[in-house]
């Protein structure tokens, strides 16, 4: 479901463009085709836009895909090429011998090996606070709500993908949209919020408000919840299948009715479906992809702050090369688990998030 079609983040006013324009200083070293636009060439990309932006920052070669069609042509590849899924089968935790990875121990059995990579998403911290027993990893990440819609075939709509204030969007392969509000999401106090309050604070700051905070009964079940315990019995992850969260009504009818605003063949829009899901985010935005100094032959690929599926497939390559003890293609160091206790993964990096 790959194809390329641009994205544009839409500016309100000059201040706003500004700051998208301090942010390409950071994108020149990555030979990124970014630009900022203006006004002119916005409504150009935008047709049907009931309204003009200041400008934005417009990115014609970033591509979009379909979640559904690419993670088991993914899978199936894996598959071709010799890997074995098993589904439905929780990881209970890692055995170690001699101070590093042997096994890793399952609902249904132990699997002996030398290296283990943890990509478990919402689940990574909780799953490093039970490593061997009492060896436990502080893997600073928390879970933050998005709530998404897609809309039925609607034909008439921009063709690049877009975000402005209080909405965004990207058309799918079957003609309808993905709706969503890129300001909208919630975070749900739970007791990791406090444990972690200062890792946090400069990214609640730069966001401006653009995370509301919740208490719900999302603290009470995460209380609840075991945060130790023995391979030998039921891990939180059997007990929990699927983190299926309820998505928000308030934060989607607060996207339609924006995107209905700026775009008026969205009025036409019939909403098909609706979903929540928790991203990992972690202090500065950016993805853990590392090996774990305290127990060798463990590597983690967390962390991804909402942006999993786009990075997925350069981020499994380096986690491939950790692993593997390649060459790696990219300087792996921003990406490492000690830049936190080296305090260095506090600062939020300046990306257009």
């Amino acid at each position: 479901g790959y194809r390329r079609s641009g994205i544009m983040y839409l500016c309100d006013t000059p201040e706003e463009l500004a700051r998208y324009e301090a942010w390409m200083e950071h994108a020149r070293n990555y030979q990124l085709d970014t630009k900022i636009i203006g006004s002119a060439e916005v409504s150009a990309l935008m047709p049907g836009a009931s309204r003009t932006w200041a400008g934005a920052l417009h990115t014609p070669s970033d591509g979009k895909a379909e979640p559904q069609i690419g993670a088991p042509a993914i899978a199936g590849a894996a598959q071709r090429n010799g890997a074995v899924i098993l589904q439905h089968c929780a990881v209970r935790g890692i055995e170690t011998a001699g101070g590093r990875v042997c096994g890793v121990v399952t609902e249904k059995g132990r699997i002996p090996c030398q290296s283990v990579l943890l990509a478990g998403g919402a689940w990574s911290r909780l799953f490093c606070g039970n490593l061997g027993g009492n060896l436990g990893i502080e893997l600073p990440q928390l879970k933050v709500l998005a709530s998404v819609m897609r809309t039925e075939r609607l034909d008439g709509g921009p063709e690049t993908s877009a975000t402005g204030t209080g909405f965004g969007f990207r058309k799918r392969l079957d003609g309808g949209y993905n709706v969503a509000d890129r300001g909208g999401n919630i975070f749900e106090l739970v007791p990791d919020a406090f444990r972690l309050l200062r890792d946090y604070l400069p990214l609640q700051r730069m966001q401006s408000g653009g995370t509301s905070i919740r208490l719900g009964g999302r603290f009470l079940a995460e209380a609840r919840m075991p945060r130790k315990w023995a391979l030998d019995a039921p891990s939180p992850f059997e007990q929990v299948r699927t983190l299926d969260p309820v998505p928000s009504g308030r934060v989607l009818d607060g996207a339609k009715a924006r995107i209905q605003a700026a775009f008026p063949v969205f009025r036409n829009m019939v909403v098909a479906e609706s979903w929540g899901g928790y991203m990992d985010v972690t202090p500065d935005a950016v993805p853990v992809i590392s090996a774990v100094d305290a127990l060798p032959g463990f590597f983690i690929a967390t962390g991804f702050s909402g942006h999993g599926f786009g990075i997925g497939p350069g981020a499994g390559r380096l986690a491939a090369e950790l692993v593997t003890g390649e060459p790696t293609v990219v300087d792996p160091a921003p990406f490492r688990l000690s830049r936190f206790a080296e305090g260095q993964g506090r600062q939020p990096y300046p990306l257009a998030i």
